[in-house]
């Protein structure tokens, strides 16, 4: 421990290690050779309290690299187990470690992960190691998410190791610094009812709804509520998610949280032309994660979660099965009027009427069955430029455009309200899938940020109608190839 942190205002507790050691593992870093930090996010540090000064170019690289641990850390693993595609297996941080829990001015209590950190126990022949490209993207992509205000984990730092990564390729090593609520996943449920007792069980979900629900006190069974409330969570996180175009590309267990932050940004990317089958994932073969089916698993993940509290929820197991299912029917229509309410929005509609789902859904089919862009589309129409939509000359739309028209004139807010709510609800920019790659390639292979810093400076702008964000908006070049994400292990 290095007493000299202190200098950043580190404010470390370490709730989590003090649960049933069958949660975590205590472990450290490995050593890298020469760190060198390259990308540091110093808004989030002042929102965190933290002493931006200190983390100079040797301090900072040290630090979050995991060469020196800070004064009051308690570097561990965490277990957790999850389903992959389906299939359940046991997992944990296998290239991943909590430093512990900062602090953060109003008594925020937020983790400080390190990515990339190298072996744990949960490993599972792997070597623990992070490559540059991945790392970097989890930044871009996780920022331009917090901009466009869905819940989700953050990145603080991003650190080169000096040390090769070997993978089909030998790439640059790097760890990044994560920033969330908590770690806490379905898969750690899924972990303690497998392999835990009742008694660890029980002291894990009181620990979630300590950190996560302190509202539980008013229920009469604190069980259910926890479970009713991350079900509220996760129907408005994916709702908001499909408002935008999101793709995670790998929704197991192990990657949802029980804040209900996004996490996780390996083969994730974002939708230019709107169709449901979107998938960009290099091992989605069969399209389980597509863009039109994250709510439905987004509700298969819930009920896996559900199963775990059983014990908890009863002490009759068909009661306890009868009060999952009723908590779980309830998902589609959390989601649905989540998403309803935001598309509406998307569409500068406040009220409701019968025939608004008739309505998107007919815009929708007509951007599916002629390929144009779902970002553009939205942004175009809240600027009122129907002529600059690619569908303009087509009748059918020119006939939806009237009766959209016709929709607004029905509703008590001005068209000028109608076109702030639209403006303040499309993103004008969002991270294009070639303009992520044009950044990550200059940095890992040029060491040039500049491309980066200018893409994470338009991303924090989602919904400036300026002239400045246009560049970012343009449409990738056309390829006779689909775009395809990787996970980066």
């Amino acid at each position: 421990m290095i007493d000299k942190s202190q200098n950043a205002a580190w404010n470390f507790d370490n709730s989590y290690s003090r649960l049933p050691e069958i949660f975590f593992s205590k472990t450290n870093p490995y050593a890298a050779s020469s760190p060198k930090l390259v990308v540091f996010n110093d808004k989030l540090a002042d929102s965190l309290g933290l002493n931006t000064e200190f983390f100079d170019e040797k301090m900072g690289a040290d630090i979050f690299s995991g060469n020196e641990i800070p004064s009051g850390a308690f570097p561990i693993a965490q277990a957790y187990a999850g389903h992959q595609f389906g299939y359940f297996t046991m997992l944990g941080d296998g290239r991943a470690m909590l430093l512990g829990e900062h602090i953060a001015p109003g008594d925020k209590r937020m983790d400080i992960h390190l990515k990339g950190s190298g072996e744990t126990p949960y490993s599972r022949r792997g070597d623990g190691k992070a490559a540059l490209g991945p790392m970097l993207r989890e930044y871009i992509i996780s920022e331009a998410m917090y901009a466009l205000g869905i819940p989700t984990t953050r990145s603080l730092a991003v650190v080169t190791t000096g040390d090769p990564v070997y993978r089909e390729t030998v790439q640059r090593g790097a760890v990044l610094t994560r920033v969330a609520s908590s770690h806490l996943r379905v898969g750690t449920f899924e972990f303690a009812s497998k392999w835990g007792s009742f008694e660890e069980l029980k002291i894990l979900a009181d620990y979630a709804l300590q950190r996560h629900f302190k509202d539980f006190e008013e229920s009469d069974n604190k069980y259910l509520y926890l479970l009713k409330e991350l079900i509220k969570r996760q129907a408005k996180l994916i709702s908001k998610w499909q408002l935008v175009g999101f793709i995670h590309g790998v929704m197991n267990t192990d990657n949802m949280t029980i804040s209900g932050e996004t996490i996780d940004y390996g083969p994730c990317a974002f939708m230019d032309s709107y169709d449901p089958a979107t998938v960009f994932s290099s091992i989605d073969e069969y399209g389980r994660y597509a863009y039109g089916n994250q709510p439905a698993i987004g509700a298969w993940n819930l009920a896996r979660f559900s199963e775990t509290l059983l014990p908890l929820l009863h002490d009759n197991r068909e009661k306890a099965i009868e009060i999952a299912q009723d908590a779980i029917s309830g998902y589609n229509d959390l989601y649905n009027n989540s998403f309803m309410l935001g598309i509406r929005a998307k569409l500068g509609i406040f009220n409701e009427e019968e025939d608004d789902k008739k309505l998107i859904e007919d815009l929708l089919s007509m951007m599916q069955k002629h390929n144009v862009d779902y970002t553009n589309t939205f942004y175009e129409l809240s600027h009122d430029n129907p002529q600059n939509v690619s569908l303009y000359k087509n009748d059918e739309f020119l006939k939806w455009y009237e009766l959209w028209q016709s929709r607004l004139e029905r509703q008590q807010e001005s068209k000028l309200m109608s076109k702030k709510l639209m403006q303040q609800s499309n993103p004008s920019v969002i991270p294009r899938n070639h303009r992520v790659e044009e950044a990550l390639e200059a940095a890992v292979n040029n060491d040039d940020y500049s491309v980066m810093n200018r893409l994470i400076d338009a991303l924090s702008k989602p919904y400036n109608y300026e002239n400045d964000n246009l560049e970012y908006s343009k449409l990738p070049p056309k390829s006779n190839a689909p775009y395809r994400t990787f996970c980066g292990t």
